[in-house]
C-alpha cells in the first residue's frame, strides 16, 4: 500500500492589512518528495505523525507536497493558484497511490477563496475521485465547512492549547486510514456549528470552561462506534461565514449517530455559552501586578499575537513597563531596519532608534530611544521539546539585542517569530530568569516554554488585530446569531 502526504497550511487573519504571498510560504516552508520527510520527519508535527502511523501499519508512506507560512494577511489569489498547480504536479507525477493524507489548517482565507481549506481539499477530491479514501488533521483553531468535510472521509482536530498533540492526532490519522485500507472501517463524519465564538482567551485546553468540555468529549469515545471526535474551537480573526466553534464525530458507518452526537454536543456548548466570556486585564492592571509579583512574570499581548497573524512590532506593554519603571524587562520586536541600525552601530555601540510601531497604527507607535548593542546574531535556533506549532527549527533572520537606557532589554528580529521556545532567547545570550517581566506576543501558545520560568501569567488586553476582545473587531461576514455578538 502506498499513502501520499499532503499539507497546505496557513492561518489566515482578514483584519491583517499586509497580504501572504508565495514569498512567505518560501520563507515558511515550501517542499516537495523526500525533502517532506527529511523537514518534519524528526519534528513534532502532524506530518511526523503520519510517518510514524504508516511505519507503524507497515504502508509506504510517499511524501507528495507541504506548503506553510506563518500566520498573517489574507493569501493572494496568485499565490493560492500557484500553491495548487505546484501541489496537483506533485500528486500527479506520484501515481498509484492507495490514500491520502492530508494537514489543512482549516482557517485559511485568500482572496479568491474564503474557505481556502475547502477549496483545496475539494479540488484534490475532484482529481483523485470518490473512492480514494482522504483523511486528516485539523487546527484547533479551524473554522470548520461542509466543503472540508464533504471532500474527506475522516478529520480529526489537535486537542491541546498550546498545541502539543500534533504528532499524535497524525498518528490517529494515519491509524484510521490503515484501518481503511485493511476493510476494517467505514468512516462517515458529520459537524454541528453552534451559535458560538470563543474568545481566543478563554480556548486554554487546561483550563474551565473548554477543559471541562473536552473530559466530556472523552467520554463520547468510549462508544466503539465512534472512532474520532473533536471539539474545534475556532480562529475569530477570519471573518467568514464559519468562523466559529464546531463539533465534528467521525463514526463507523453510522450517520445517524455522527449526526446525533455532534448536535447534542452542540447544545451542550450553547447552554453554556456565558461561561466563555471571560473577564479582560487592562494593560495598567497588568503591568502592577507584574511589578508586584515574584518574577519572572509573563506578560501575553494578545493584540500583537505574532500566533494569530498580527504584525509583531507592537510596543503598547514594552511603553507601559518603561513608564512605570520596570528596569528589569525583556520584549522581542520585529523590526528589521532597527536590527540593521544595531549592526552598523556594532557589539558595544549605540544608535538613535524607533523601535517598532512600524507596521500599522493599532498596536502601539515607534518607541524613540537611545540603544546599547548588546549583540548581534543570525536568528537560527533549534527547539527539541514538543511546543506549540510542532516546529523544531526556526529563523528569526538577522537578530540584535539591544539595551535600552532605563534597563530593558529588547530583541529586534528581522523576520516575524511566534514566541514558541525559550531558545529564541537563550541562543542570543538572553536569559529569561533574569527578568521581572517578560512579554510574549501570544495567549496560550507561549505558554508551554515560558511556564516553566515564569511562575506568573497574565494575559493583557492589548488592542490589535488579534484582540482577545471580538466586540472590538469589525466582522462584515460571519453568521448571525453568534455569540458572544448576540445574547
Amino acid at each position: 500500500m502506498r499513502v501520499g502526504i499532503l499539507a497546505l497550511q496557513h492561518e489566515s487573519n482578514t483584519f491583517c492589512q499586509k497580504p501572504t504571498t508565495i514569498e512567505d510560504f518560501e520563507q515558511g516552508a515550501l517542499l516537495t518528495g523526500e525533502a517532506v520527510r527529511q523537514h518534519y520527519g524528526g519534528s513534532h508535527h502532524e506530518i511526523a505523525g503520519f510517518f510514524a502511523g504508516l511505519e507503524e501499519a507497515d504502508i509506504q508512506a510517499v511524501p507528495v507536497f507541504v506548503a506553510w507560512a506563518l500566520p498573517g494577511g489574507v493569501v493572494t489569489a496568485r499565490t493560492l493558484e500557484t500553491l495548487l498547480s505546484r501541489m496537483l504536479n506533485e500528486l500527479k507525477a506520484a501515481e498509484d497511490l492507495d490514500g491520502i493524507l492530508v494537514a489543512p489548517h482549516g482557517a485559511g482565507v485568500a482572496e479568491n477563496a474564503p474557505d481556502m481549506d475547502g477549496a483545496w481539499l475539494r479540488e484534490l477530491r475532484s482529481r483523485v475521485g470518490p473512492q480514494l479514501p482522504i483523511i486528516g488533521t485539523l487546527d484547533l483553531h479551524a473554522n470548520l465547512t461542509e466543503t472540508m468535510l464533504r471532500a474527506t472521509d475522516a478529520l480529526v482536530a489537535y486537542r491541546t492549547n498550546p498545541h502539543l498533540d500534533q504528532r499524535d492526532r497524525g498518528i490517529e490519522a494515519a491509524r484510521l486510514m490503515a484501518r481503511v485500507l485493511r476493510g476494517e472501517i467505514r468512516p462517515t463524519q458529520a459537524a454541528a456549528y453552534p451559535p458560538l465564538a470563543i474568545s481566543i482567551e478563554q480556548q486554554s485546553t487546561s483550563e474551565s470552561p473548554v477543559k471541562d468540555c473536552y473530559e466530556a468529549l472523552t467520554d463520547m469515545l468510549a462508544d466503539n462506534r465512534v472512532l474520532a471526535a473533536s471539539l474545534v474551537l475556532g480562529f475569530p480573526y477570519a471573518d467568514v461565514r464559519e468562523m466559529g466553534t464546531s463539533v465534528l464525530v467521525v463514526t463507523d458507518y453510522e450517520p445517524d449517530l455522527a449526526r446525533y452526537l455532534a448536535d447534542s454536543f452542540a447544545e451542550h456548548l450553547r447552554l453554556r455559552r456565558q461561561a466563555f466570556a471571560g473577564e479582560k486585564t487592562s494593560v495598567d492592571e497588568a503591568v502592577a501586578q507584574a511589578k508586584a509579583s515574584k518574577g519572572p512574570v509573563c506578560l501575553l499581548d494578545m493584540g500583537d499575537n505574532v500566533g494569530g497573524g498580527s504584525p509583531g512590532d507592537g510596543t503598547i506593554v514594552l511603553k507601559a513597563l518603561i513608564d512605570a519603571g520596570v528596569g528589569k524587562a525583556f520584549a522581542c520586536l520585529y523590526d528589521p531596519a532597527c536590527v540593521e541600525q544595531a549592526a552598523t552601530a556594532g557589539l558595544g555601540g549605540s544608535f538613535a532608534g524607533q523601535l517598532g510601531g512600524k507596521t500599522d497604527g493599532r498596536h502601539g507607535g515607534p518607541i524613540a530611544t537611545e540603544a546599547k548593542v548588546l549583540g548581534v546574531y543570525d536568528g537560527h535556533f533549534h527547539e527539541p521539546e514538543a511546543r506549540h506549532g510542532g516546529r523544531t527549527e526556526y529563523d528569526m533572520g538577522r537578530t540584535a539585542v539591544v539595551e535600552l537606557p532605563g534597563g530593558q532589554t529588547v530583541m529586534l528580529t528581522s523576520r516575524r517569530v511566534a514566541p514558541f521556545s525559550l531558545a529564541q532567547l537563550t541562543s542570543c545570550g538572553v536569559n529569561p530568569s533574569s527578568y521581572q517581566a517578560i512579554v510574549a506576543k501570544g495567549v496560550h501558545a507561549p505558554v508551554a516554554a515560558y511556564a516553566p520560568v515564569c511562575p506568573t501569567m497574565i494575559r493583557v488586553n492589548t488592542p490589535g488585530v488579534t484582540s482577545a476582545d471580538m466586540l472590538k473587531l469589525d466582522y462584515q461576514h460571519r453568521r448571525k446569531p453568534l455569540f458572544p455578538f448576540e445574547q
